[in-house]
Parts: C-alpha cells; sequence; structure tokens
C-alpha cells in the first residue's frame, strides 16, 4: 500500500487498547515496548520483529515511546499472554542522547519532529521496571542494540565507570542479541508450549542469568559446531578493578563472534552467573527475504501528526544485505549484526524497490540500495570448511584474505536492475563503501561513477596515519589516496564532476597531537575542508573502547596512548577543521606545543596565518566578555565550549541542558 493512500490504523499492528479491542482479541500474545516512534519499515527492528510475529500466528501490540514515570502506559495496554519484547530502538540510547563531549543533542531522530526527552537515558532496564510492575511473572524479554553492547561486564563512557551485564541491572528473564529474527520466534513457540522462559535457555543469540543455587552443569548448550567448552570471563569485580582483565575479557568476548565455532561464555555478578550462548548462524537467502517480504506500510503510525526524522531518512532505501567482515576496532556491527554477509535475493530487493516506486509520492530516486557496507553483498569466504573453524576478526586486515569471495559482479547486476525500474530514475548509494574491496573491481568502480553517485560518494579513510589505522584495523592511507585517483578517472570518463566526501575520527586511541597534525596537513595538500567532525565515542563492548578505558590494546597486551580530556579533544577536532577562524588561537598552541611553528604562516603548507584572523579575535573578545564575573576565557578556548559541528552551527549541542 503507498504512503500516498490514508492509511487505517487496522494496517498497523496496535497500539493502543481501543485498536486491540478493533481486532477482537482479548489479549496480545506479545507486547514489543520501543523506545522509537513506531514506524512499520522494515529498517526498524520494532517493526519487522513484531511482523515475524504475526506471520507465525502470534498476536502482537507496539508500546511505543511509553511514559517511563509511572507503569499506567504498561496497564493500559493490557497484560502480554506469553512475554513482553523490550528494545531501547535501533540506536544505542546514550549515543543518540549525547554528543561525545557528553552534551545532550539537541534533537531525536527516531521521534515524532525530532523531539527530545521522550524515552530516558539506558530504556530497557527502565522499561523492563515498568513491564514487572503491570505485570507480576510475565517474562521480560530485553534486546536491541542497547542491550546487545552490554551483555557482559562493559565500560560505559557516559559514567565514565565499568557497569555490569544489562541482565543484571533490568532483571530481565532473557536477552536477545543480535538482530533478533531467530531468537524471538522461538522464544514465542517455546513459551506458547510450555509457558516456561527457563526453556529458552539452549538457545543460540540468548544471554540469561543463573539463579544462586542453579548449577551451571544442569544446563548445557548443544553446540554441534563448537567444541563443546565454556569459557569463563573474569567476573564483574575483577574487570570493574582491574584493567587488565577487563582487555582480557574483551579479547575473549571477540574471538567469540564466530557462530561456527564460537563457545558458550560466562561471567560471574557476584553470586549470580551470567551465561552468553553462542551467536545465532547466519542467515540463509530464503530467510532474510521471509523478513524483507512481509506487509509493512513503510510509513509511522497515522497517530502521528509530525515527520520522523529517521523515516523521512530512510523511507526510499531498500537494504540489500548485514553484516560486516571488517572489524573495525570502534565499530558494533560485528558484534550485533556478525561478521558474516547475510543478502537477500535479487528478487526480493527488486519487490521492494517496486514498491517503493508505485507509490505517487515517489519522487523517482531510490535514495540508498546497500546495508552497513553496501558493497558487501552476497560477499562470503569461498571455502566453507576454512570459514568453520576461521578465528580471525577481520577478513580484509591487515590485508584481504584469499580466500574471501571479492566479486562485485552481483551487487552490479542489482544496482543495473534496480535502475531499470518503471518510475525509479536514480538509485544512489549513500551507505558508503569500502575501498579496499571496490579498487579490486573496475566495473563496479565504472558503474558506481556513471550512474550511483548523486556528486558525492561516502567514503571512510577515518584517519591518515598508519600507525592510528592498525589499530583501527583500516587499510593504510595509500588504499584512499589511490581510490580517490581512481574514482576521479572514473568520474571523468563518465563526463561527471563528482567528489569523495571522507570521513575521519578525531581521538581515537593511538591519534595524539602529532598524528592530528599529519591528518590536518594531509587534508590542507587534498584540499578537504570538512564541515563536520566524527568525534571517537567509546560505545560499549567494542574493542578500541577497551583501548581508551584501559590504555591497552586486548588483542596484544600492548599499551595504547589514549585522550581523555576534554580540551584535548577539542585540540583534535579543532587540528581537523583548522581552516575555521574560531578555532586559531586552539590549533595555534595545538602547532606550538608540538614544536610545528613551521606550520604557522603565509607558506602553500602552512595551516594558520601568523596574525589571527579578525573573526578569531572578535570571537576570543567576545566570549571573554561573556565569561566575566572573574571567570575568564582560557587561552585557546572557545568561549562556553565548542558546538559538537564545529562550523556548522546549526547541529551543535545545547550548552544549557
Amino acid at each position: 500500500m503507498s504512503r500516498g493512500t490514508l492509511h487505517s490504523p487496522l494496517a498497523f499492528l496496535p497500539t493502543t487498547a481501543a485498536e486491540i479491542a478493533d481486532r477482537g482479541w482479548d489479549q496480545p500474545d506479545v507486547i514489543f515496548v520501543t523506545g522509537d516512534a513506531y514506524i512499520d519499515h522494515p529498517s526498524f527492528a520494532a517493526a519487522l520483529l513484531s511482523r515475524l510475529l504475526e506471520r507465525e500466528g502470534y498476536r502482537v501490540a507496539i508500546l511505543s515511546q511509553p511514559d517511563w514515570r509511572s507503569a499506567d502506559a504498561w496497564r493500559a495496554l493490557g497484560t502480554p499472554r506469553l512475554f513482553y519484547a523490550v528494545s531501547a530502538g535501533n540506536m544505542d540510547s546514550m549515543i543518540n542522547h549525547y554528543t561525545a563531549n557528553r552534551k545532550r543533542r539537541n534533537e531525536d531522530a527516531y521521534s515524532p519532529g525530532g523531539q527530545i526527552g521522550l524515552r530516558p537515558d539506558r530504556p530497557t532496564g527502565v522499561y523492563a521496571q515498568r513491564c514487572r510492575e503491570a505485570a507480576p511473572g510475565v517474562p521480560v524479554v530485553i534486546g536491541g542494540v542497547e542491550a546487545s553492547l552490554r551483555r557482559v561486564a562493559h565500560y560505559d563512557y557516559w559514567a565514565d565507570t565499568v557497569k555490569p551485564s544489562m541482565l543484571v541491572t533490568s532483571k530481565a528473564d532473557l536477552l536477545g542479541y543480535g538482530m533478533g529474527e531467530q531468537q524471538i520466534v522461538e522464544i514465542a513457540r517455546r513459551l506458547d508450549a510450555t509457558g516456561s522462559i527457563e526453556s529458552c535457555r539452549d538457545l543460540r543469540g540468548v544471554a540469561y542469568r543463573l539463579g544462586a543455587r542453579e548449577d551451571l552443569a544442569a544446563h548445557t548448550f548443544p553446540n554441534d559446531a563448537g567444541d563443546g567448552r565454556t569459557l569463563e570471563l573474569p567476573d564483574f569485580e575483577t574487570v570493574k578493578s582491574d584493567v587488565r582483565a577487563f582487555a582480557d575479557a574483551t579479547r575473549i568476548v571477540h574471538q567469540e563472534t564466530n557462530p561456527l565455532n564460537a563457545r558458550r561464555v560466562v561471567q560471574r555478578h557476584g553470586d549470580r552467573l551470567v551465561v552468553i550462548n553462542p551467536p545465532c548462524l547466519p542467515m540463509e537467502e530464503p530467510e532474510m527475504d521471509r523478513a524483507y517480504d512481509l506487509p509493512y506500510q513503510r510509513r509511522p503510525h497515522p497517530s502521528y501528526t509530525e515527520a520522523i526524522p529517521a523515516h523521512e531518512m530512510i523511507k526510499d532505501s531498500v537494504s540489500i544485505m548485514r553484516g560486516c567482515f571488517g572489524g573495525c576496532t570502534f565499530c558494533s556491527i560485528t558484534l550485533h549484526q556478525g561478521r558474516a554477509i547475510q543478502s537477500r535475493s535479487k528478487a526480493s530487493v527488486m519487490r521492494e524497490v517496486e514498491q517503493i516506486a508505485s507509490d505517487p509520492d515517489f519522487k523517482g530516486t531510490i535514495s540508498d540500495l546497500g546495508g552497513p557496507t553496501a558493497n558487501m553483498y552476497r560477499m562470503r569466504c569461498s571455502k566453507p570448511e576454512v570459514e568453520a573453524i576461521c578465528r580471525r576478526q577481520s577478513c580484509i586486515h591487515p590485508t584481504v584474505c584469499k580466500l574471501l569471495d571479492t566479486d562485485h559482479g552481483p551487487t552490479v547486476e542489482l544496482l543495473k536492475e534496480a535502475r531499470s525500474v518503471p518510475g525509479v530514475k536514480r538509485v544512489h548509494v549513500a551507505s558508503g563503501i569500502r575501498m579496499d574491496l571496490a579498487r579490486e573491481d573496475d566495473e563496479y568502480l565504472e558503474e558506481m561513477a556513471a550512474h550511483h553517485v548523486g556528486g558525492h560518494l561516502k567514503v571512510a579513510p577515518e584517519h591518515v596515519s598508519d600507525s592510528v589505522l592498525t589499530k583501527m584495523k583500516k587499510p593504510a592511507n595509500h588504499t584512499f589516496e589511490e581510490f580517490a585517483e581512481r574514482f576521479e578517472a572514473a568520474s571523468k570518463r563518465a563526463g561527471k564532476e563528482q567528489y569523495l566526501v571522507p570521513y575521519f575520527i578525531a581521538s581515537h586511541p593511538g591519534s595524539g597531537i602529532a598524528e592530528m597534525i599529519e591528518l590536518a596537513v594531509f587534508l590542507k595538500q587534498r584540499g578537504y575542508r570538512p564541515r563536520q567532525v566524527q568525534d571517537f565515542i567509546p560505545a560499549p563492548m567494542d574493542v578500541a573502547t577497551c583501548m581508551y578505558y584501559t590504555g591497552l590494546d586486548p588483542m596484544t597486551m600492548q599499551p595504547v596512548e589514549t585522550v581523555k580530556k576534554l580540551q584535548d579533544r577539542k585540540m583534535q577536532r579543532a587540528l581537523m577543521q583548522y581552516f575555521a577562524p574560531e578555532n586559531w588561537f586552539m590549533v595555534r598552541k595545538a602547532l606550538l606545543e608540538a614544536g610545528r611553528s613551521d606550520l604557522i604562516g603565509d607558506g602553500p603548507l602552512c595551516l594558520i596565518p601568523e596574525r589571527a584572523p579578525k573573526e578569531a579575535r572578535d570571537m576570543r573578545r567576545s566570549g571573554a566578555q561573556k565569561l566575566g564575573n572573574g571567570r575568564g576565557a582560557r587561552d585557546g578556548q572557545r568561549p562556553g565550549g565548542q558546538r559538537d559541528s564545529g562550523p556548522r552551527r546549526g547541529s551543535g549541542s545545547r550548552r544549557r541542558r
């Protein structure tokens, strides 16, 4: 059904007691509690998982962004027959709420009108508590990105401390990690058959707490693929007090991410044991198709009167795959979606493209045909017997594995067919591509340059210092330079003026002032002026987060220099935007402290002029006046704190919050 048609609430899953009654239900089987607005689109987990349950015959209601200050919203919807499914939403709530400098963001893209404040910080535990208040004894199953990344004891950047597993803090009965399709349906079946949440403890992709008197030996996991061992992580109290133990735990968790050989992992929290079963096996193409071919309305529930920014961004996009074998240390995709690429069939993708194109409101442009990395579609290990025993953290770092099938042919074929659909004028690839893979396929690069780049192509070199790139598990800088040359040449052959939009990260572990000056000089030489700067945010369970917290690389146990002070982080941001007048004083300070006064002046390689621009002096003077009453402005510090977006002032954080 098209977005141009008036949608009855009956076309959506029920969200109120009245909508439940309209269906003639006495009660739902499952209530899905989510921190996002309800958008019935396969890009949103609440919709996809609920539609899967619906396909299996279960009655599902959606409790979206409820007022968490009491259990009234939960009671109003009634008691689910089987269980509550609880998720903070599509995005980790703390990253959604706060900038890298821990300042409150001024928009929530997953809320109507971008309104903030419609969910609490770390809502998973809060929602779980309200479920228990509203319906004591009904099982509570938590999941989603927030729970996935907190399934073991983890470093919490916003609290600057190690927190216990979310199973412990939420007191949930079960935690489903990963994307959730396989677990949630089987949980419903087993609860329907037995009424016992304990019957779900041998499922892949779940974690649970053992009672103080329960014996782990009585809870077996039938892992035919693994060696049957159970690995014990250092306990919560130890990882909280000993950084080396924390690094050991991080290494073990990341070594057990291949579902074909992963072992069960346990971690003690006081007198309770948290048990984490191996990840779910990768979904095969027919399973992926069944999940994405369900009757989604592809729009927000009609009760919303304001647009939802996240929906506006993805409404005309199509997910063709999930997972990533890149293994970047600052990225959570492997821990959540998995390392193995899981792809939809071309027929399934085309059905979705045709559905979008048939909408009277469609303007002719598919905004994105991609996934976490757009050019990993259908790429898998060419030797299943090797994949079954491989524990390599990345298939493409430090070099592309010779057993990896890097054929871009299926992607090229998919792109060609998508743009041939009647009503489709353009098909963009906005997800970003992996350069070290794309440069190996001339046909793919020519196809992209000629047809699928809307003037700008997103790429993520992330840095130019090879020492930092090694810690990121990213390819050496020459890869980016070679790709840039080839993309420019392909664009010229296509008769188009097109540009790369490179993304770089400031303050990543291993990146000091010297490395950021190296990056700034590179940007100056190449003529790049990034309008937005991505600050490193230590997300729970990431390898780079472990480096940030412990000062150790968990894979080698070698020391890593990290930047933690706010002033130092601001200095790294300023160096990346050396050209912004408001950054002149801070950049000058960084260059002098690093002994790089040669970069101050009027020479072609100089980053800043000898004298401060008038704008910089005026801003400093104005800031000093505002900071009066004896406080004074520090040398090099932007008065009141630098905005998150640098010179693009419209998207900065609100200092007052």
